[in-house]
Formats: structure tokens, sequence, C-alpha cells
């Protein structure tokens, strides 16, 4: 089966659970903010997507972090470090898709992209 993780305020992650259910693709939800970040999840999804693309430097959660923690996010193991503490950081929706879409693990949401997988 397909995993959504994310939060559910969050546009991208409402557009992505739009679209998978408008395709009829059966989904799993996983709210960070409810059930935290699976701990044994977060270091998969850094090796495979870098944590340059799995830590979002873009949204409004990393500016409203101060200058001093955002220049120690140097390496995989201080972005873990830092996501596990605060979720909000991780791009949002990170899809890890069944064998049957392609597995692996894909960050944010692009409709063109996962149409290729249907």
């Amino acid at each position: 089966m397909i995993i959504l993780y994310g939060i559910p305020n969050c546009d991208s992650v409402k557009k992505a659970r739009t679209w998978l259910d408008s395709h009829g693709l059966p989904h799993q939800f996983h709210d960070f903010k409810k059930a935290g970040v699976p701990p044994e999840r977060l270091p998969r999804w850094i090796e495979s997507l870098g944590w340059e693309v799995v830590i979002n430097r873009k949204g409004t959660t990393w500016r409203g972090l101060d200058e001093t923690t955002k220049a120690s996010v140097t390496d995989a193991t201080s972005a873990h470090a830092l996501a596990v503490s605060n979720a909000s950081l991780i791009k949002r929706p990170i899809v890890e898709w069944d064998a049957a879409h392609g597995g692996g693990v894909t960050a944010g949401f692009d409709a063109a992209a996962w149409a290729d997988r249907i």
C-alpha cells in the first residue's frame, strides 16, 4: 500500500491526497502531528533522497529557526536530529510507493511524475 506522510492542513498534502483519491489509489495517511516522525523511516528517506531534499529549507518553519540552528544542519546526522525534533521541517508529502507503482520514496507533490507511476 502507498503511504503518504505529512500534516493534514498542508496544502501540498491536501493536493496529494486528493490526487491519490481521484486516481483510485488506496493509501494510508500518516499524520506527523498525531503520530510523529517514524524513527525507522526517516533514515531511509534521508538515504534515498538526500537530507537536502528531506529538509524543507524554503518553508516558514525553517525561516523561523535561529541562524545558529540553521548553520548546524550540515549533514544527514544533523538533519535527522532536527527533523525528529521538528516534523514541520520535513518536505511534504513524503510518499512511500508500493511495488505496483514503482516503489521507492518521493518528497513533495508532482502530479506529472506521479501520473507516470500509474
